[in-house]
């Protein structure tokens, strides 16, 4: 990975990301934003309560996904997202979301109904 994808990488912004269909197998694109918190990228989105959203549902049955970067630096890089359902890491999390990133959304009602990945990206020149 290149020195201008890392510096890309290390602030958050607004993305695409491709997931798998789980019914279709067909490749999803959505656009988002991703944080970056010590140094991990997390996506969230606003909550929905009673509806999870078609794009977890694809990274509960593949995890594998494409983080297209779509800035002043352009890349479509292999990841692999893991969904967090544990209530002590959601609620950190979204703390940090709450707190420097979506100040107008409410802690109680993220942790219900948004949803929230951590992304790993495949370093291939590792």
């Amino acid at each position: 990975m290149d020195d201008a994808i890392r510096a890309a990488l290390a602030a958050g912004q607004v993305i695409d990301i491709t997931t798998t269909g789980r019914r279709t197998g067909e490749p999803r694109r959505i656009e988002i934003v991703y944080h970056v918190i010590d140094g991990r990228l997390f996506i969230s989105g606003s909550p929905r309560p009673g509806r999870t959203r078609a794009w977890i549902h694809s990274l509960e049955s593949d995890p594998r996904l494409t983080f297209h970067l779509k800035g002043a630096v352009r890349a479509d890089l292999p990841a692999t997202a893991r969904v967090i359902t544990d209530p002590d890491e959601r609620r950190r999390v979204l703390s940090w979301i709450t707190t420097n990133a979506w100040k107008n959304q409410d802690l109680e009602t993220m942790m219900e109904a948004s949803p929230l990945i951590e992304v790993t990206i495949e370093d291939e020149g590792a």
